[in-house]
């Protein structure tokens, strides 16, 4: 399949952890991984945006539903990833379940209950699981760990990243009785006990779902565990720093060095041999 460049640009613009985990892959997997990225990043670019490209989004949705009908895209982005998924035999439910979570960030601003939130994540995260589990040729009994890998990485950047939603108009996190302002810079550092409550709530449902998520390891090819198992530490890091001064959410974005994630994934493939 092979990877361009614009792909790469995409894949390293979009995320520290994941970008560089992901060059420990087998090559031919990494490329899949690369080509998935592209086009999630990409959809997901277009709602992120200040201001949002609403419409550029639609018309990447309208493009790859015709494509999916017969009619080639004749997009870099969007051709390679329906060659990968006829190639790994990815459900078009989990594409449409990804496109209509983006979709919900052109209108949706707020979750106020955990179950609102979970439907959002299914398809925003829990559905890049079920892609992962099939370009790693995972048996069927691995799809619900992968979707809660997904899920729990998924909730450590709506904590890490609540600042940032905020001053976009959105809320991810449920309140969970927490006063609507927690959210919000100023509210949150003049009530410092109540914010670290809030997100201590939620850091404490993250871990929960992390810890499952890591027990679906054990059916991932050693070779490949490592990028993957490197991603979760990653993660796990960014929570502990985060539980140490919640705070620190509003200075910047909470993620690690490039050096401390190519230092855990030598560590996980020093400590596992290929499969």
């Amino acid at each position: 399949m092979g990877t361009t460049r614009r792909q790469i640009e995409i894949f390293r613009g979009g995320s520290t952890t994941y970008f560089n985990s992901s060059l420990f892959f087998p090559k031919r997997v990494r490329e899949r991984v690369f080509t998935l990225y592209a086009f999630v990043r990409t959809a997901d670019d277009f709602v992120d945006s200040v201001p949002q490209r609403g419409e550029e989004f639609l018309r990447f949705r309208r493009v790859y539903r015709n494509a999916l009908g017969g009619i080639p895209a004749g997009d870099g982005i969007i051709d390679p990833f329906l060659t990968l998924a006829a190639d790994c035999g990815f459900e078009p439910a989990w594409t449409e379940a990804f496109l209509d979570s983006m979709e919900a960030d052109l209108t949706v601003g707020a979750y106020d209950s955990l179950e609102e939130t979970l439907r959002y994540i299914h398809g925003s995260a829990e559905v890049i699981g079920f892609f992962m589990a099939r370009i790693l040729d995972l048996p069927g009994e691995a799809l619900p760990p992968a979707a809660m890998l997904g899920r729990a990485m998924q909730y450590i950047n709506f904590i890490r990243d609540v600042g940032e939603d905020a001053e976009l108009g959105r809320r991810y996190l449920p309140l969970f009785g927490a006063d609507p302002r927690i959210v919000r810079e100023d509210y949150a550092r003049a009530h410092p006990g109540e914010f670290e409550a809030f997100l201590g709530r939620h850091l404490d449902t993250y871990r929960e779902w992390q810890r499952e998520a890591v027990a679906g390891y054990r059916f991932i090819p050693r070779r490949c565990r490592a990028p993957i198992a490197t991603a979760g530490d990653m993660y796990f890091w960014t929570a502990d720093r985060i539980a140490e001064r919640p705070l620190i959410v509003f200075d910047g974005k909470v993620k690690p060095r490039r050096s401390r994630i190519f230092f855990r994934a030598l560590r996980h493939l020093a400590a596992g041999s290929p499969a």
